[in-house]
């Protein structure tokens, strides 16, 4: 049996191959053109099957649009996602009557729980410049005890998430950003904030992590190895050219299972590099999964469908099933209690 670092090694399919406890994970990277009056693209729509454009026509597509980018109203039961804007903006509506705004490097932490139907549209802001969107969102799986817990969101601000900046023998930098989980090394650490109540990554032993690498070239950067035995890690390589893991050179546009147990050492080669680090105790139960409902069973996965067609998960709120803010509203959080939340201002860049 090999005791090599490295434990697989593939290309990157569409969404991205993941493990347990994680489900799904899909990079968005859209060059939107200049938005029009209604915030969708300046440019011509013809040629794209709106409603279920994935085909990234002139380099991005309209999803499941019509007018403007982006998902609307679709329902969830039984996991999380974990949505992290890194270019562009996303707004939120939902069937408990709460919605938001959030870009830039926010992230939102939504427990869909028992049933939420929500909009996650793609507005384009500026008419005078290109519109870019890059995000991550991630599925992370409920235990079976939670899976039929209270919907909820939380927002992750990106002027409270911490980074790490972890320098070299060279003095070549490579930067940490810590969604979920902690970073350590000796230059200190950094903690991601806390996660929705019920999240497995709240349960002090699932070792969820969920960190973003930038490296320089010719940076060199340590993961210190997991807290737990069973935890399973993997890096994916989306961004830069080659890159050396743990003594194993890699393409780019690639994921890498490694043990997590282990420190590992990353080389990067002779451009900038990005990664996307998953990692996570497997929660170890029973996947049922058809479409936006997560189980354990396919009976609770067809009493999920049976519970939509006869509630909505509460109904849909809004007068539309893509609803969006005004071009110049800010970033910010309503809930459903009422409360709101208001991000630093910023401009629509």
């Amino acid at each position: 049996m090999s005791d090599s670092p490295v434990l697989s090694h593939q290309p990157l399919g569409f969404p991205w191959q993941t493990i347990d406890p994680f489900l799904f994970c899909v990079h968005h990277d859209d060059a939107y053109p200049e938005g029009n009056a209604a915030m969708g693209p300046q440019a011509s729509l013809a040629g794209r099957n709106l409603g279920q454009d994935f085909a990234r026509k002139d380099g991005w597509s309209m999803y499941h649009g019509q007018t403007i980018p982006g998902f609307p109203a679709h329902p969830h039961r039984g996991f999380e996602t974990v949505t992290i804007v890194r270019q562009g903006f996303i707004d939120h509506s939902d069937s408990l009557g709460a919605t938001a705004r959030f870009g830039a490097g926010d992230v939102q932490w939504l427990t869909a729980g028992k049933g939420i139907v929500h909009c996650e549209m793609f507005p384009l802001r500026r008419q005078d410049a290109a519109n870019p969107a890059e995000l991550f969102q991630i599925w992370l799986n409920l235990p079976a005890k939670n899976k039929m817990a209270e919907p909820h969101f939380t927002m992750l601000w990106d002027e409270q998430i911490q980074s790490l900046q972890v320098a070299d023998a060279q003095g070549r930098t490579s930067t940490v950003r810590v969604v979920a989980g902690k970073f350590a090394a000796r230059e200190g650490s950094a903690f991601g904030l806390p996660p929705p109540p019920v999240s497995w990554a709240s349960q002090a032993d699932s070792d969820v992590a969920i960190w973003t690498l930038h490296m320089e070239a010719g940076a060199r950067l340590t993961l210190p190895p997991a807290a737990q035995s069973a935890t399973r890690r993997q890096l994916y390589f989306f961004r830069g050219h080659t890159l050396n893991i743990a003594g194993r050179s890699v393409e780019v546009q690639t994921v890498t299972e490694v043990r997590a147990r282990q420190t590992i050492e990353l080389v990067n080669g002779d451009a900038a590099c990005e990664l996307l680090v998953l990692q996570g105790r497997p929660i170890g139960e029973p996947v049922a999964q058809y479409g936006p409902f997560v189980m354990n069973t396919q009976a609770e996965v067809a009493q999920a469908f049976t519970d939509y067609r006869r509630t909505e998960f509460g109904g849909w709120p809004w007068p539309a099933s893509d609803p969006v803010h005004p071009r110049d509203q800010g970033r910010f959080a309503r809930h459903a209690d009422g409360h709101i939340e208001e991000a630093q201002d910023r401009s629509a860049t």
